[in-house]
């Protein structure tokens, strides 16, 4: 029984990062809103989920160990999104990782002047709602919700075996 719901929640984990990640790009190419460096950010842990599953399809038997790197993924998801939370509702002040592209190295006027032609989006700015709520508490909800359904099944795992 555990194994169908188990293969039902890869399937569904899939989905949801395929969904999400074509959303991001669909928001980002097509309707045009600019993503911070967080937002970027965010998207990677969709991409981890769907190589990890990928994974288990090949080496199924060890599909315990890619539940816990799935937990990790979602884990690490829900604290960056926390993160940007803060930052979104001013609790948080933006750091460095808000402004990846100056922190590398020092600026000639050509780069300052180039780069202040550029639009750069802040991670304190929401650019895009769906009911009232930023991407950023979508992706909050859905790696929370991930995490603890992952981390139920990784505990009854051997228990249902």
């Amino acid at each position: 029984m555990l194994s169908l719901i188990q293969k039902n929640l890869f399937k569904t984990i899939f989905l949801i990062s395929l969904i999400s990640l074509i959303s991001a790009y669909f928001i980002e190419l097509v309707l045009g809103h600019q993503p911070c460096n967080l937002c970027l950010l965010e998207r990677i842990p969709y991409f981890f989920s769907i190589i990890i599953i990928i994974l288990n399809l090949k080496f199924n038997h060890f599909e315990k160990f890619f539940i816990f790197l799935l937990i990790i993924v979602f884990l690490g998801a829900t604290l960056l999104s926390l993160y940007h939370f803060g930052i979104e509702q001013g609790l948080i002040q933006e750091s460095l990782v808000c402004d990846l592209q100056n922190a590398s190295e020092t600026l000639s006027k050509e780069e300052i002047l180039k780069q202040l032609q550029q639009k750069s989006v802040s991670c304190k700015d929401v650019t895009f709602k769906i009911f009232g709520l930023s991407l950023t508490t979508f992706n909050i909800i859905i790696s929370c919700l991930i995490t603890i359904i992952l981390i139920k099944i990784y505990f009854e795992y051997d228990k249902n075996r």
